[in-house]
C-alpha cells in the first residue's frame, strides 16, 4: 500500500467524527423536496422522462455488473470511461432510491463504493498522467474532482441505510481520503483561482456536509489557510464579472458552472443564512442566464478553448437551469428546459417539471448587450449584437475580453458572425478530440498552441506574422483591451474597443457595426479597424469564414502546381497559399455560399496591401488540424493603416428546385475618409441609396462632431451616427 499524504495537515483530515454517533440522513437536498419526489415522480412528463432515463442506465450498469479498475488509460481509454461510469451510475442509484425507495439501488451503491474502499487506499498518481497535475483515478486531477461532485450526492442518498461499520469504511478511506488528496494533498489545484479548483472545492466542501466535518466545509469555503484569499468564496468573486461572465469563456462557462450551482445550493440547503445566491449581487445567477445569452441555435460561442458541437444539451445546463429556475421563478428558464428536453432528479428539476407541465414557460429574452470582464467590469467584454430577439437571428460577436488565463486565445478585438443556423465568420475554437484516445488521449493537442491560440488563426490584427503578447499568456493577464462604447438598444448595433500592449508601440481600435438596410433581410457587417505603431511593420487582417467560393471580385494568381507555406512560425506554419491578389483601389470583393445564402465580403484595403487566400491544414503529418479556408489582407511597410470591410448576406440559392436568386451584391462602393478625430465610412448601394456611418475617435454622448466630405458637411453628436440618403437615423 503506498502512503498518500505526510504532514499533520493532510493527516489531520482523516480524524471523523464517530459515523455511528451521528445523524446519516441526506443533507445535500431539502428533505421536503425529496420528499415531493417520492410522491409526484410521474406526475410530470418532464420529470417522468428523466426518471425513465435514469433507471434504464442504472439498470443497465447493475445488470453488468460492479467493475472499480486499477486506472491506467488517459481520456477516452477504457479504465478512465469506467470510473466515469461508476460515478455517474452512484449518482443515479442514490437518487432512485430516494425516489422510489427500492433498496437494490441503495445495496448497488454501497457494494460499488465497498470497492472503491479497497482500491482507492492502494493508488498514487495516475501512471497516464502527463503535463497536469496528476488525479488518482484519472489522468488529471479535475476528473477526480469531478468523480466526487457526482458520488458524494450518490453517497449522501444512501448513506442513512449502511451499517456503522461500512459508513465508517467509505467515510474514512473513500470520500475522506479523496477530499484529503484533493485539497491538502493538492495544494498546486486547490489554491488556484480557476475552473479545477471550483471543482475541486465542490466536491470537498459537499463532502464535509455529507461527513459533518466542519474544517471541510470552511476549508472549501475560504481556502485551505481559512484567510479567503482562495477558495469558492474568492472563485465567485475573481471568476465572474458583474454581469455574471466567466472569465475563461463561454464554454468553460458552461462546464463550470455546474459545480458552483450545485455546491451553492449545498450550501443553501445546509446554511441558508449566507443567503449564497445573493452573494455579489446574484452573481452566480446573473451567471446561469449569461451562459445560455452567449450561444446561438443552442451552442455556445466556440471562443478560447472551446469545442464546437458543445450546447445547452449538457449535463452542466440540466442542473444549472434547474437550481436557476427555482431560485428564481423565471419562466425563461422553462423554455430553456423544454428545449432541451432534460432536467435533474431533484427537488428543483420536480419544481421545473411542474411548472413547465401548468404552462409557464415563455420564451428565453435572448438579447443584445454587454457582457463585460473582469471583477470589477473593466477588463474588456463581449459585445453581443443580434438581429432580432430569437435565438437563431444574425448574430454579431465582438470578442474584446480579457485573456481568459491558460485557455484564454491571443485573440484581441477578435469577431465572429452567426446567420442562417449557420457560423458564416468562424472560430476554430480549441485544437482537440475530446476523450479519442487515438488523439493524444482526448488531451489538447499540440496543434493547440501551434495553431488554435495564435492570433492569426482569429479575426483580428497580426502585426509582423507574431501573436499577441508574444504568446506568453501570463502576460497577456495582466493587459485587457479598453471597451469605449457599446450600443445594443437601437436597430443598428455597435461595438468599438481598444487594444494597447499586444504589441509593442502598436494601439488599434475596432469598431463592429451591425447594420441594417431596408429592404433586405438580413443586416450587413461593417468592420473599421485603425492601427497606429511607432514604426513600419507588417499588418495582416485575417478572417475565417465557412463556405464555397462562388466569386472572386479581384485578379488573382493561383498556385495549381504546388501549395506553398505562408509562415514558419506563429500559426503561419499551418497556412497553405492558394492564391495571392492585389486590390484596385476601390477594393475587392470575395463571395461564398453557404447554407443556401451568399455572403461578400468587400474589402477596403491599405495602398498598397494584397489579398491572400488560403487554408488551414499545412504541417500537420497527423491530420489533427481541419481544414477550413480563409483570407488575409496584408499592408506592409506602414506605420499606420486602416481597414474598412463590409460582410453582406444576401440572396438564396435552393439546390432542389435549382433555382437562384439575389447572387449579386447590392453594394456598389465603399468608400472611407479620416478627419482630425473622426472616421466617415460610406457604403453605396444600387437605386442611388447611401448610408454613411460616423464614428468619432471620443465616446463622449455630448461631444460635438464635424467632417466635410466631398463637399457634403456631416455633423453629428457622440461617437457614432448613421445617415441614410442625407437623413439622419
Amino acid at each position: 500500500m503506498r502512503i498518500l499524504f505526510t504532514g499533520a495537515a493532510a493527516l489531520a483530515l482523516f480524524a471523523a467524527i464517530p459515523a455511528q454517533a451521528q445523524d446519516a440522513g441526506p443533507v445535500l437536498s431539502d428533505p421536503a423536496g425529496v420528499a415531493s419526489m417520492a410522491h409526484d415522480a410521474t406526475r410530470y412528463p418532464l420529470f417522468a422522462g428523466e426518471l425513465a432515463k435514469m433507471r434504464k442506465s442504472v439498470d443497465a450498469a447493475m445488470k453488468a455488473g460492479i467493475d472499480v479498475p486499477v486506472p491506467r488509460d488517459p481520456g477516452g481509454g477504457r479504465t478512465h470511461e469506467q470510473h466515469k461510469r461508476n460515478y455517474m451510475a452512484l449518482y443515479g442509484a442514490g437518487l432512485l432510491y430516494r425516489i422510489t425507495g427500492d433498496k437494490a439501488y441503495a445495496d448497488y451503491a454501497r457494494r460499488m463504493l465497498l470497492e472503491y474502499a479497497r482500491l482507492y487506499p492502494t493508488l498514487g498518481p495516475h501512471p497516464a498522467a502527463s503535463n497536469e497535475a496528476a488525479g488518482r483515478l484519472f489522468w488529471q486531477s479535475l476528473n477526480d474532482s469531478v468523480w466526487l461532485v457526482y458520488a458524494v450526492q450518490g453517497y449522501d442518498a444512501i448513506r442513512a441505510t449502511l451499517s456503522p461499520q461500512d459508513r465508517q469504511t467509505i467515510d474514512d478511506n473513500v470520500f475522506r481520503r479523496m477530499a484529503a488528496f484533493l485539497s491538502t494533498g493538492s495544494p498546486q489545484v486547490f489554491d488556484l483561482i480557476h475552473n479545477h479548483a471550483t471543482w475541486a472545492c465542490a466536491g470537498v466542501g459537499m463532502t464535509g456536509y455529507v461527513l459533518r466535518d466542519r474544517a471541510l466545509i470552511d476549508m472549501a469555503l475560504k481556502g485551505r489557510d481559512g484567510s479567503g484569499k482562495t477558495g469558492f468564496l474568492r472563485q465567485i468573486g475573481l471568476l465572474f464579472s458583474p454581469d455574471g461572465y466567466y472569465t475563461e469563456g463561454p464554454y468553460y462557462q458552461r462546464y463550470a458552472l455546474q459545480p458552483f450551482v450545485v455546491f451553492a445550493q449545498a450550501i443553501q440547503a445546509n446554511e441558508p443564512a449566507r443567503h449564497i445566491f445573493q452573494y455579489r449581487d446574484n452573481v452566480l445567477l446573473k451567471a446561469v442566464r449569461t451562459t445560455i445569452q452567449l450561444s446561438y441555435d443552442g451552442y455556445f460561442f466556440p471562443l478560447n478553448d472551446a469545442m464546437r458541437d458543445k450546447s445547452l444539451n449538457t449535463d452542466e445546463l440540466y442542473s444549472a437551469v434547474a437550481i436557476g429556475y427555482a431560485a428564481t421563478s423565471d419562466p425563461g428558464f422553462l423554455s430553456i428546459a423544454e428545449r432541451q428536453k432534460r432536467t435533474t432528479l431533484t427537488p428543483e428539476g420536480l419544481l421545473l417539471a411542474r411548472d413547465l407541465a401548468a404552462g409557464k414557460a415563455k420564451p428565453f429574452p435572448y438579447g443584445s448587450a454587454l457582457f463585460r470582464d473582469g471583477p470589477d467590469g473593466d477588463q474588456g467584454g463581449l459585445s453581443v449584437m443580434r438581429s432580432t430577439a430569437d435565438d437563431d437571428a444574425s448574430v454579431l460577436v465582438a470578442k474584446n475580453s480579457a485573456m481568459g488565463m491558460g485557455h484564454g486565445h491571443f485573440d484581441k478585438l477578435h469577431w465572429i458572425f452567426y446567420d442562417n443556423g449557420n457560423a458564416v465568420v468562424t472560430d476554430y475554437g480549441a485544437a482537440r478530440f475530446l476523450n479519442v484516445e487515438s488523439k493524444d488521449g482526448g488531451r489538447y493537442l499540440k496543434e493547440n498552441e501551434s495553431w488554435a491560440k495564435q492570433t492569426v488563426a482569429h479575426n483580428t490584427l497580426v502585426v509582423d506574422e507574431t501573436s499577441n503578447f508574444g504568446g506568453k499568456w501570463k502576460v497577456g493577464q495582466t493587459l485587457a483591451p479598453k471597451q469605449l462604447y457599446f450600443s445594443g438598444d437601437q436597430p443598428t448595433k455597435v461595438s468599438t474597443a481598444e487594444m494597447a500592449g499586444a504589441w509593442p508601440g502598436v494601439r488599434y481600435r475596432r469598431t463592429l457595426v451591425m447594420l441594417p438596410i431596408e429592404g433586405a433581410k438580413q443586416p450587413l457587417v461593417v468592420d473599421l479597424l485603425r492601427v497606429v505603431g511607432d514604426k513600419p511593420a507588417t499588418y495582416d487582417l485575417p478572417l475565417h469564414y465557412d463556405g464555397q467560393i462562388t466569386d472572386i471580385g479581384f485578379a488573382v494568381t493561383s498556385n495549381t502546381a504546388e501549395r506553398p507555406v505562408l509562415g514558419k512560425a506563429n500559426g503561419y506554419q499551418h497556412i497553405w497559399v492558394d492564391a495571392t491578389g492585389t486590390p484596385a483601389p476601390g477594393g475587392a470583393t470575395l463571395t461564398w455560399l453557404l447554407g443556401g445564402r451568399f455572403y461578400t465580403y468587400r474589402m477596403l484595403t491599405p495602398p498598397g496591401a494584397q489579398v491572400i487566400l488560403g487554408e488551414s491544414g499545412a504541417n500537420d503529418p497527423r491530420f489533427n488540424l481541419r481544414r477550413e479556408p480563409m483570407l488575409i489582407e496584408r499592408a506592409r511597410g506602414a506605420k499606420d493603416a486602416t481597414f474598412v470591410n463590409v460582410l453582406e448576406p444576401h440572396g438564396s440559392y435552393d439546390p432542389a428546385a435549382e433555382t437562384t436568386t439575389g447572387s449579386n451584391s447590392r453594394i456598389t462602393g465603399l468608400t472611407h475618409v479620416r478627419g482630425s478625430d473622426a472616421d466617415l465610412v460610406t457604403i453605396a448601394l444600387t437605386k442611388g441609396r447611401s448610408v454613411v456611418l460616423a464614428i468619432a475617435d471620443s465616446a463622449d454622448a455630448a461631444a460635438s462632431h464635424h467632417l466635410t466630405v466631398e463637399g457634403r458637411s456631416i455633423d453629428w453628436k457622440g461617437h457614432f451616427a448613421r445617415i441614410d440618403s442625407g437623413t439622419a437615423k
